[in-house]
């Protein structure tokens, strides 16, 4: 029997990778970059951190935001963020305060921890793709990033990622 006559279609043309094989493709580069991120980290004192803190702290942001803004950037329920704000609270990632522009309110800011998280963050993804080029080349890995923000809408750069994955 010749490729793809099982009674599925593969959906690929000679010499070309069934179309399923590319957002596996596009998730298995993400998931490498990010797994290695995370090795990083732990060997530099954040063993602790997981991905959906990043995105957490992210939607913090500089200024600090409430519970509720939090869930809102990640697409979750404010018990949720909740949740994640107590467990990055307890391990020193952020704070809580009063808010100076409404005493009923409680902001959530980055505490110090926080901030060398986010700052080792940035520096390891440099790192990695750095790496890519090493491995890659510069004009291919440039040339991917742009056919990528070709293909991508500009609304994909969200924070609510974690919660599109569970559901």
């Amino acid at each position: 029997m010749a490729e793809g006559e099982e009674g599925v279609s593969s959906g690929a043309s000679a010499g070309a990778g069934a179309g399923f094989e590319l957002p596996l493709l596009l998730f298995a580069g993400f998931r490498s970059i990010i797994d290695e991120l995370h090795r990083e980290l732990a060997e530099q004192g954040h063993p602790e951190v997981r991905p959906a803190y990043g995105y957490a702290l992210q939607a913090v942001g500089r200024e600090g935001a409430t519970a509720s803004e939090i869930g809102r950037r990640l697409g979750v329920s404010k018990q949720a963020a909740g949740k994640t704000v107590d467990r990055l609270e307890s391990l020193g990632y952020v704070e809580r305060a009063d808010d100076p522009q409404d005493g009923r309110r409680k902001l959530v800011q980055l505490a110090p921890r926080g901030i060398d998280v986010l700052v080792r963050s940035a520096q390891g993804f440099d790192r990695l793709r750095a790496e890519w080029v090493r491995v890659l080349g510069a004009e291919r890995v440039r040339a991917m990033e742009s056919d990528l923000r070709t293909m991508v809408s500009p609304n994909a750069f969200r924070l609510d990622v974690a919660s599109w994955f569970n559901g």
